[in-house]
C-alpha cells in the first residue's frame, strides 16, 4: 500500500487557500488542481509499504510524535517546483514552528525507517502545500500565478497531531487515515 504521513490543517486554514485560488482557477487550464479535500502537509512521503509493517510503523509514528510539542504554521507565498518558469508542481509555502518541523519530518522519516517503511529517497523536506500539477510533462511557465500568490499570508492555526495516511490511486484519488498521533512533547 502507498502511504505517507502528513499534518491536515484545519478547515478554517483551507477555506482561506480555496477563497485565494478561486480567482486563478480557470485562467491556468494547463494545470490539474488538486482538490481541496486531499490538501495536506506531507512530513514523509514513505511509498509502497507492506501491510505487515504498518504495526510497527504506528508504534514508531506515535513515538516520534510524542517527543514533538504542537507547533503554530501559517501557509504563504506560493512557489513551484522545479521553478515557476517550468513548473511540475504549484505550492504554497508553510511558515512557522522554526526548525521543529525539519526535526519533526526527520524523526518521522527515522521511525519509519526502523520500522521497514523508510522513504524511498533522501529529498530534503521543504514543508509545502501543494495546490496543483503541470499537465505539460516538460512543466508550466507559472510566473504569473506564482506573483499573484506572493503577499497570501494565511492565519496561523495550530498542527496538534500527525496522520499516516493511505493514497489510493486511480481515477479519483482518494486518501484514508490509518493513525494520528497527537504531537505531546516539550518544547
Amino acid at each position: 500500500m502507498r502511504l505517507f504521513v502528513a499534518l491536515s490543517p484545519p478547515p478554517e486554514a483551507l477555506a482561506e487557500v480555496a477563497a485565494a485560488l478561486e480567482p486563478h482557477r480557470d485562467g491556468w487550464p494547463e494545470l490539474r488542481w488538486v482538490a481541496p479535500e486531499l490538501w495536506h502537509i506531507t512530513m514523509s512521503f514513505l511509498g509502497e509499504v507492506a501491510g505487515e509493517v504498518v504495526p510497527e510503523l504506528s508504534v514508531r509514528l506515535a513515538r516520534a510524535a510524542g517527543r514533538h510539542p504542537a507547533m503554530r504554521l501559517s501557509f504563504g507565498a506560493a512557489g513551484a517546483f522545479s521553478s515557476p518558469a517550468q513548473a511540475k508542481v504549484v505550492w504554497l509555502g508553510v511558515y512557522g514552528g522554526g526548525p521543529g518541523l525539519s526535526r519533526l519530518a526527520a524523526s518521522l522519516a527515522a521511525g519509519a525507517r526502523r520500522a521497514g517503511a523508510g522513504p524511498p529517497d533522501d529529498k530534503p523536506f521543504r514543508p509545502h502545500l501543494t495546490l496543483a500539477r503541470a499537465r505539460p510533462r516538460t512543466g508550466a511557465d507559472v510566473r504569473p500565478l506564482v506573483e499573484a500568490l506572493a503577499s497570501f499570508a494565511g492565519t496561523p492555526w495550530r498542527a496538534d497531531a500527525v496522520h499516516l495516511m493511505r493514497s489510493h490511486q486511480g481515477p479519483s484519488v482518494r486518501y484514508e487515515a490509518l493513525g494520528a498521533w497527537p504531537l505531546t512533547g516539550r518544547g
